[in-house]
This record gives structure tokens, sequence and C-alpha cells, in this order.
């Protein structure tokens, strides 16, 4: 793996910014970059037509033609205003974990059950749902989206803020009704998003739904790149997750581990929303979060990711500035 994390053979579309502004690009594994602004007015004009712009991406990509070195540009999230589609409870030993040890679903342990057998009981579900179940997801903000190399902002509201380090499908295709054999036919490319949010943020009583994703959504909240790798050069089975906290390994775990894979999450959004050029769906996180390790985010921590394949994350932790500003609402009631 190249020091971009990059395979050899492969090629990044990245939204770099520098002195003259952003631009789209090609990343190489050996880290020079080519500016195609010529070709497309943003990433999001790339992807609206991606049957047609990889060949010309591929063929760029193996020219000689450079425009400078990644390491001297911001990367930005890779598109500027997508739709957001999370995956929830979707990874067989990350969704067992849960559903052992929080207090929500304890009513479901049997009588002097221990730990070990509710958790083997609670992953044989997990088996069981990847073979009769239906996919979950919740929609997004783009507003909430930070680049690879961004400060992660930790709000004034919620107490704590948690990483979830997942694979992303960027679609490249206008598509409803897609059947799970077709999907790959519609999806662009993988990236790495860190899907941050605040969890006690999430639980509500005071309203009958008793849920609230609100806090997914905070400014910085979605890392996502630092670019999109063409499906051509990702097998989604075959990348590790991993996610250093100070130096400390956190998460660690194959994306193979997922309940539904990418080409079932595309099939369902598809018969749930209109699927668009550049639309995000991130497929869940693998264990190893913040609350697993009853360890959460705070200002001065440094967060490094990796996705085998799809290049690096590293964003320092910083505390929120609101000025004289105070919260009106700063939590639920009687949450």
């Amino acid at each position: 793996m190249s020091e971009v994390g990059l395979a050899d053979g492969t090629f990044g579309v990245a939204r770099l910014s520098g002195d003259a502004g952003a631009f789209p690009a090609i990343v190489r594994p050996d880290g020079s970059v080519l500016d195609v602004s010529s070709h497309y007015g943003d990433t999001h004009d790339l992807f609206a037509d991606w049957n047609v712009a990889f060949p010309l991406l591929a063929k760029l990509a193996d020219s000689s033609a450079t425009t400078g070195e990644y390491s001297s540009y911001r990367p930005l999230p890779p598109l500027a205003h997508p739709n957001l589609m999370g995956a929830g409870q979707n990874f067989k030993t990350h969704t067992a974990q849960m559903l052992t040890k929080n207090a929500f679903n304890q009513h479901k342990r049997h009588a002097g059950e221990s730990d070990e057998d509710f958790y083997a009981r609670n992953l044989e579900l997990m088996e069981e749902r990847s073979r009769t179940g239906v996919p979950f997801f919740w929609t997004g903000l783009h507003s909430s989206l930070a680049g690879a190399t961004d400060d992660l902002v930790l709000p004034v509201i919620g107490e704590h803020p948690d990483w979830e380090l997942e694979l992303c499908v960027v679609m490249g295709q206008t598509r409803r009704f897609i059947r799970p054999e077709e999907a790959n036919d519609s999806i662009a490319g993988y990236m790495i998003m860190n899907d941050v949010g605040t969890p006690d943020n999430f639980r509500r009583t005071d309203i009958h739904f008793g849920f609230d994703w609100v806090g997914k959504h905070q400014p910085t909240f979605k890392v996502a790149g630092p670019f999109v790798v063409p499906k051509e050069f990702v097998d989604p089975a075959a990348v590790q997750i991993q996610l250093d906290l100070n130096g400390k390994r956190m998460q660690d775990w194959p994306a193979g581990d997922m309940i539904f894979g990418p080409q079932q999450f595309v099939a369902y959004a598809s018969e749930r929303v209109n699927l668009m050029p550049g639309d995000h769906i991130f497929l869940g996180s693998a264990p190893g979060n913040g609350a697993h390790h009853n360890r959460f985010l705070q200002p001065g921590d440094v967060i490094d990711s990796t996705l085998t394949g799809l290049g690096h994350q590293r964003n320092v932790c910083v505390a929120e500035d609101v000025g004289d500003r105070t919260p009106v609402y700063p939590s639920f009631p009687n949450s």
C-alpha cells in the first residue's frame, strides 16, 4: 500500500483545495495529483455520468501529466452536497455486543443468562437477520461533512461524542427499484466515512417514537474521504476497518462482517428514495466505538483512520466555540 493509502494500479477521485480554490482531481498511489477541472466543473459533474467518466479518468490516471503533490493540498469532502444515508446496526458482532450490553434490551435476557450466552444468542439473531431480514438506514445532512484532515468539532450539546468508522458507497447513477444483482452497475466507488454522533442525544422519552437521530448531524460529524476509489479496484469483503485514538487501536475489523452488503443496501435504498449520482450510503460501524471502550472524544484527541486501499484520515478534536451563546435546548426532556 502506498503512502497515500492507495494500492498500486488504482487511483482516487478527490476534491482538493489549494491557493486557487477547490478543484476535482485524480490522486495516484505515488501521491501525484492531476487537476481534471478542464473536463469537469466539480465532482458532482464527474459522478453525474460515471460510466462515461470512468474510462476517461482511467486514461488520465495512466498518463504522465501531473498538477502537483497530494501533500500540498487540503482534501475536502469528495462531494460538496450529496444525499447521505447511514446504515443502522449492520455489523453482526457490533450489533450483538450492543444488544448484550445495552439497558434497553435487557428484558430479552433469560433469567440467570450469562453475558456470554446472551451474546451468542444475539449473534445468532444477526445471522438470521442476514438471511431473512431487511436493511435499515437513516438520512443525513451534507452540512455535517468534513474533510479527511479537518478538525473534528465537538459541540457544546452532547456529552458522549463517539466515532464509528465505516465503509461508504458512492453512487454513480440515478436509479429506482434496483435488484441486488444489478446494484454493482450503479455504484461508482467506495470511500472512508467516520460517522460521528452524540448517542446520549438519541434516546427520548417525551415523544412516542422514542428516538431522535439529530445527534448525528452536527457540523464536521461526517468525515468523508479523502477520495473515492472506483469500484473496479475495491473488494468490500477484503477491506479492513482500522481506527486509532491517540495512537491506540480502537477499531480493527473486517468489513466482511456486515449483515447486509453494499448491493443489498443499494437495492433497498432504491425502493425507498430516488438514488442520485454521488449519493453516499455508509454501511455501518464495526466493533470498537467509544461506547464499547467507555471512552468518548475529548478536545485534543487525535483520530487516525484507515480503510484498506481507500486512504487515510487524521482529525484533531477541538471544542466548539459558540462565544457568549447559550443553548436553549441543551438536552431532551426526561432523556
